[in-house]
């Protein structure tokens, strides 16, 4: 495994977003402007969810059915995974929230990069994967969100009960109109979809189209944008470190072991190789858009230097550098 850690770590992408680390460490004066780091997560968008449409368009229901059932039933269980392990490490209620809703949704680019790896290697997998990461955008947000509400009214101290998890009182109200809103039409989850039906509807018919900008130069735009993720994510280091030893190791394990479930389950329902690797990224990969963005406004006592540091600023390149190929030696090994 050392020789495609290696080879991951001399990737253009790891070395761009490594760049930017230690721009913003030794505090150089590189910064993106707010409109085009706005563009490039827009462009990325859009990407994804065409080639996932177009892919995906390919398939009949029946081929994909497995793989949409196991994306949403992992989406959906990862919450209670972190909420559990929150619980052991005493953190407020709130805040773990926060972290079951980031950890438990997906870094687009965390996949971007995945496929440039597998793509590099020449390592087959299914198509349909890049529709996945529209599915497994939003469960984990809208659970995580759900429990909130549940426990807020079953419980006054705002801890975490053993018994209550996964526990809904027939009188609780389900989630307000404005949550769900929030998370299935915000910016990322609306172009990942948009572009998803777009490109399913349209199929191959609209490929020389959008080839040249949104599949030919996807590399080169990935640069550029973890180039700026370098940059935030060395900003925010300084905050993880605030909040004690603890939510560091969790944030250097906790993707491992989610990742490695991800890979289990996609070698349980046939995925290939590439393919059950990248479900392991799916499910090893924290969100820093969509997840942020709702809890925002749904969350708003949730300390964001917690759940968008540890994500950016250590989950996120611990995933580029020793995740993927992680996941992929684990599937290899099931495989």
């Amino acid at each position: 495994m050392s020789d495609i850690i290696v080879q991951n770590l001399l990737s253009p992408v790891v070395l761009f977003f490594v760049l930017g680390l230690l721009a913003a460490i030794f505090k150089s004066d590189l910064k993106f402007p707010n409109g085009l780091s706005e563009g490039l997560s827009i462009y990325l968008l859009i990407a994804i969810g065409l080639k996932g449409g177009i892919e995906l368009s390919q398939y009949s229901l029946h081929s994909v059915i497995k793989p949409i059932v196991a994306t949403l039933l992992i989406g959906g269980i990862i919450p209670f995974i972190i909420l559990f392990i929150m619980r052991l490490m005493k953190m407020d209620f709130k805040n773990s929230i926060g972290l079951a809703a980031t950890y438990g949704s997906i870094s687009i680019v965390t996949y971007g990069a995945a496929v440039s790896f597998l793509d590099s290697n020449g390592i087959h997998y299914e198509g349909f994967m890049n529709a996945m990461v529209v599915l497994m955008e939003s469960p984990a947000i809208l659970v995580s969100i759900f429990l909130m509400k549940v426990m807020e009214r079953n419980d006054t101290t705002l801890n975490i009960p053993t018994h209550s998890i996964g526990f809904m009182p027939a009188s609780v109200k389900m989630i307000d109109k404005e949550v769900i809103r929030e998370s299935l039409f915000g910016k990322s989850i609306l172009l990942l979809l948009g572009s998803l039906v777009i490109g399913l509807s349209l199929g191959e018919e609209i490929k020389p189209i959008v080839k040249p900008l949104f599949m030919d130069l996807y590399s080169s735009i990935l640069i550029l944008f973890l180039l700026n993720m370098g940059l935030i994510a060395g900003e925010r280091l300084p905050e993880v470190r605030q909040h004690g030893m603890k939510l560091l190791i969790f944030g250097l394990s906790i993707p491992l072991f989610l990742g490695t479930l991800g890979v289990l389950m996609g070698n349980s329902i046939g995925l290939s190789l590439g393919g059950a690797t990248l479900m392991g990224v799916l499910a090893g990969s924290a969100s820093y858009i969509a997840a942020p963005a709702a809890l925002k406004t749904s969350v708003p006592e949730a300390n964001p230097s917690i759940y968008l540091g540890l994500s950016l600023g250590v989950t996120f390149p611990l995933n580029l550098i020793i995740g993927i190929p992680f996941y992929y030696e684990i599937a290899k090994l099931l495989n």
